[in-house]
């Protein structure tokens, strides 16, 4: 399925949409919210969120976790139906930067959209952080963006 450059960013753009495209076992569920809207672009209908918007969700960090994690995200980069980038405040990171960059593809006279996702991260705990990061972390990680990449494509579908 291809979907224009401007549904998809929409999609992402809108900070209710993160909760529906991650693992169902992580439950994760957004706590707060304060939304700094981004410049105006006319081909926008639905709210977005701009530079400066500031979330916390929850989330279990493993399946049948006991407890749920806090994590705050700002979005510190934003550029209509090109990119946007969210950085870790406080979480289970010692650093996170997530850039979502999006570039419109034709195929068979069809408009679409690439989607990359460039990840930078730092575990706590130092060479146990970076043991976490080789045995569990990576491959958990790896799994949750293909998990979003197709629920993402479901959730398009459905619009």
């Amino acid at each position: 399925m291809l979907f224009p450059i401007e549904v998809v960013f929409g999609f992402f753009a809108q900070p209710e949409n993160l909760p529906r495209i991650m693992p169902a076992w992580q439950k994760a569920r957004i706590e707060s919210a304060h939304y700094t809207a981004p410049p105006p672009n006319p081909q926008q209908k639905a709210f977005a969120a701009g530079p400066g918007s500031r979330m916390t969700i929850s989330f279990r960090l493993f399946p049948y976790a006991p407890f749920r994690v806090a994590w705050i995200a700002n979005i510190t980069a934003f550029t209509w139906n090109e990119s946007f980038c969210d950085e870790q405040e406080a979480g289970p990171f010692a650093y996170w930067k997530h850039c979502h960059h999006l570039v419109a593809i034709s195929e068979n006279d069809l408009s679409g959209t690439l989607i990359t996702d460039q990840v930078e991260y730092a575990l706590p705990l130092g060479p146990l952080g970076e043991m976490a990061n080789a045995i569990v972390v990576r491959r958990q990680l790896r799994a949750t963006f293909a998990y979003r990449h197709q629920a993402t494509l479901t959730c398009l579908a459905a619009l």
